[in-house]
């Protein structure tokens, strides 16, 4: 959907908004509410995006990779973060990172595998140092990164590699960047609770690459 902004409807977020400073710095004060169990709340959130894009085509795959610099990505087979163009012709990503979530931040009725709510992905981007969110679209790709929840460039043009999909590389803030790694059986258990989603870890924070299950 392209056109005047004031014609788009607002589903999951508002699209007239692009960054929303008081709900960004809302979470960063009650890390341990909205991150609990720190890290691998925050790859449920993100992964709960992959496994509604997945549910939405029959089926999707997603790869969580541990990073040896202890940041996470989570990349999907997706279509990628609805784009659209402006009546001025501005490229405009949905604002998914730097607003609420308006499904389910306030009135949360959804659980993740955790037991604990679906807040939406600003939650990610706010309580991390620095996130880059990587989109590839059949329309074209971009880039953006984010620190605490702040964007920190431009959508920067990425070059299209025939994929379409998005990735989500994260580092948590020093608070909650605790050594973490899905229990034995965890990624079978996301699996279970999104049936439509198959996810795969991989393990680089050594000189190899230790896949798990």
């Amino acid at each position: 959907m392209n056109g005047s902004r004031a014609s788009w409807v607002n589903t999951t977020h508002d699209w007239a908004a692009t960054v929303d400073t008081d709900h960004l710095r809302r979470i960063r004060r009650a890390p341990a509410e909205f991150a609990p169990g720190g890290p691998g709340h925050l790859v449920l959130e993100v992964l709960a995006y992959a496994a509604d894009e997945a549910a939405g085509r029959g089926g999707g795959r997603c790869t969580v990779t541990l990073h040896a610099d202890g940041s996470v990505s989570v990349d999907d087979d997706g279509r990628g973060t609805d784009t659209r163009v402006d009546e001025h012709g501005e490229v405009v990503r949905k604002p998914v990172m730097a607003t609420k979530d308006l499904r389910f931040f306030d009135h949360s009725t959804e659980r993740l595998p955790d037991g604990h709510p679906r807040r939406g992905m600003s939650v990610v981007s706010a309580l991390s140092e620095w996130l880059v969110h990587t989109n590839r679209r059949l329309d074209g790709s971009w880039s953006r990164r984010y620190e605490h929840g702040v964007p920190v460039t431009d959508l920067l043009p990425v070059a299209a590699d025939g994929t379409t999909g998005t990735c989500v590389r994260f580092l948590p803030d020093a608070a909650l960047r605790t050594p973490w790694s899905p229990a034995e059986g965890e990624p079978a258990a996301w699996s279970a609770h999104w049936p439509a989603l198959t996810v795969h870890v991989e393990d680089h924070r050594d000189d190899g690459t230790r896949p798990q299950p």
